[in-house]
């Protein structure tokens, strides 16, 4: 998006976008687990995970002064997301997994961003 103003954050939203839909996209399916009692952590984690997720990209793309701080806190919380995941086999958690460790890799990157 060549008008965006603030293009160094633009593969951090990017990550961050992804990872939110990735945790929806678990929370439903895990809702849909036979044991659904044994998935709370990870729905909880994912609920968490896709709203921090939602609020960093806002902040990056309005070019906040608290952005770097907020990926921070993202950071940890897509990686808690990501163990979490990472403990279930079922493709939904895995594939989650993998979403929040690429936000979380974007958003300590973006801990020495303007």
């Amino acid at each position: 998006m060549s008008d965006f103003q603030h293009p160094e954050y633009q593969a951090c939203i990017d990550a961050c976008n992804a990872c939110a839909a990735a945790c929806d996209n678990c929370s439903t399916a895990c809702l849909q687990e036979d044991d659904v009692k044994m998935m709370a952590r990870c729905i909880a984690l994912d609920m968490d995970c896709a709203a921090i997720c939602r609020l960093a990209a806002g902040y990056m793309a309005r070019g906040s002064d608290f952005a770097a701080r907020l990926c921070r806190l993202c950071a940890e919380i897509c990686t808690a997301c990501s163990n979490e995941c990472s403990k279930h086999q079922m493709d939904h958690c895995q594939a989650c997994a993998q979403a929040c460790r690429r936000c979380a890799e974007a958003c300590i990157a973006m801990d020495g961003a303007p």
